[in-house]
C-alpha cells in the first residue's frame, strides 16, 4: 500500500471525492458535518444495553476455540463485559493507551473517502445505533455491537492496528484509479471475514465473522466453503457475498503477514492492471491457490440463506 509522494502524507485534510469515482451515493443528515461525525454518542436505554448484554453472551458462547487470540485479549484488554453498550470516551482512553486508536460515532455506513480517512487518522467510526429484537439475528447495516464487539478488540494488536492505518492511507490512491471496489474485496476478505493459522488450526480474526454466531462456526468448521491462503493480488480480483454465508474465505500466517503482504505491495502497479470488475466468482478455486481446505460449496448449491440450506 506504498503511497506516491504526490500524496499529502499526514492526512490532515480531508480529500475531495473526484467526480469521475464510481461509488455508491450515500445522502448525509443534515445534522452532521463533512466528517460524517455525529456531534455525541447516542443515550442508550436499558433495552438497548440488555440487546447490547443477550448479543454478547450469545457470541461468547461460541468464540472461545474459534476466535483468534488477539481478540480474545482484546475484550479482556478493553472490559467489553463491563455490561451495556460501551460509552465511546472511556473506550478510546483504554484504546488509546494501547495503540493511539479511538472509536467515533457516525449515524449510518459513511463515503469512502470519509472512511479512508478516519482510520488514516486511526480513528474507527462506529454506527451509533443498536439493532432491534426484530433484527437481533440480522442487520443490512453495521450497528453499534458489529462495529464495537466485531472490530474494536482487534485494534488493539500493535500490528493490525497499523494496518488498518494503512489501509484508510491506501484509500486514496484506490479513488485515484478507480478501483474501490477492488479495494473493498480486500477489507471483505480481511478485516470482515479473514481468518488465521493459530494454534494448529484455523481461527476467525474478521468482525463479520465474529459478531455472528453462525458464521464463526462456518467459516472455521463448515465443510461448505473453501479455506485459500492469502493472496493480495488473487483476492483484490474475487467477488464477495453480502448478505449470507461466504463461499470462500482467506487464510493468513500471521497479522505480520497480513502487514507484508498489503503493505510492501506495489498497488500502483497492480491497479494499473486490474479490470473495473472482478476476475474471480466468490466460490472459484483456481490454480495458482494455496488450498487449505476445498469446500463441497453445499450451502451455496443448496441456495443459501433463502432457501434454509443446512449450514454445513
Amino acid at each position: 500500500m506504498a503511497t506516491q509522494a504526490l500524496e499529502p502524507q499526514d492526512f490532515a485534510a480531508l480529500p475531495d471525492m473526484p467526480d469521475d469515482v464510481f461509488t455508491a451515493p450515500l445522502r448525509k443528515p443534515d445534522h452532521v458535518g463533512d466528517d460524517w461525525l455525529e456531534p455525541r454518542q447516542a443515550d442508550y436505554s436499558s433495552d438497548d444495553d440488555a440487546i447490547w448484554n443477550d448479543l454478547f453472551a450469545r457470541q461468547m458462547d461460541v468464540l472461545p476455540g474459534r476466535a483468534a487470540s488477539a481478540f480474545m485479549a482484546g475484550l479482556q484488554k478493553l472490559n467489553l463485559n463491563r455490561g451495556g453498550v460501551p460509552e465511546f470516551g472511556r473506550l478510546s482512553e483504554d484504546l488509546g493507551a494501547l495503540t493511539g486508536w479511538s472509536v467515533v460515532p457516525v449515524p449510518m455506513l459513511i463515503p469512502d473517502h470519509v472512511f479512508f480517512w478516519h482510520l488514516a487518522n486511526r480513528r474507527f467510526p462506529a454506527g451509533n445505533f443498536i439493532r432491534t429484537r426484530e433484527t437481533f439475528d440480522y442487520i443490512q447495516e453495521p450497528d453499534v455491537f458489529h462495529d464495537v464487539f466485531g472490530h474494536v478488540p482487534m485494534l488493539t494488536d500493535p500490528v493490525y492496528a497499523d494496518y488498518m492505518q494503512e489501509y484508510g492511507r491506501a484509500g486514496w490512491k484506490a479513488m485515484r484509479y478507480n478501483r474501490l471496489k477492488a479495494l473493498g474485496a480486500l477489507y471483505w476478505y480481511t478485516v470482515e471475514f479473514g481468518l488465521i493459522h493459530e494454534a494448529g488450526g484455523i481461527k476467525a480474526y474478521g468482525a463479520g465473522i465474529l459478531s455472528g454466531p453462525a458464521e464463526v462456526v462456518f467459516a472455521t468448521e463448515a465443510r461448505s466453503p473453501n479455506r485459500i491462503m492469502l493472496n493480495v493480488d488473487r483476492v483484490m480480483r474475487t467477488d464477495y457475498v453480502i448478505d449470507d454465508l461466504q463461499p470462500t474465505y482467506f487464510v493468513i500466517e500471521s497479522f505480520e503477514d497480513l502487514f507484508r503482504q498489503t503493505v510492501e505491495r506495489d498497488f500502483d502497479r497492480l491497479y494499473r492492471n486490474l479490470g473495473p470488475g472482478f476476475t474471480y466468482a466468490n466460490s472459484a478455486v483456481i490454480d495458482l491457490d494455496n488450498v487449505v481446505h476445498r469446500g463441497t460449496q453445499e450451502y451455496l448449491l443448496r441456495g443459501g440463506r433463502g432457501s434454509g440450506a443446512q449450514q454445513v
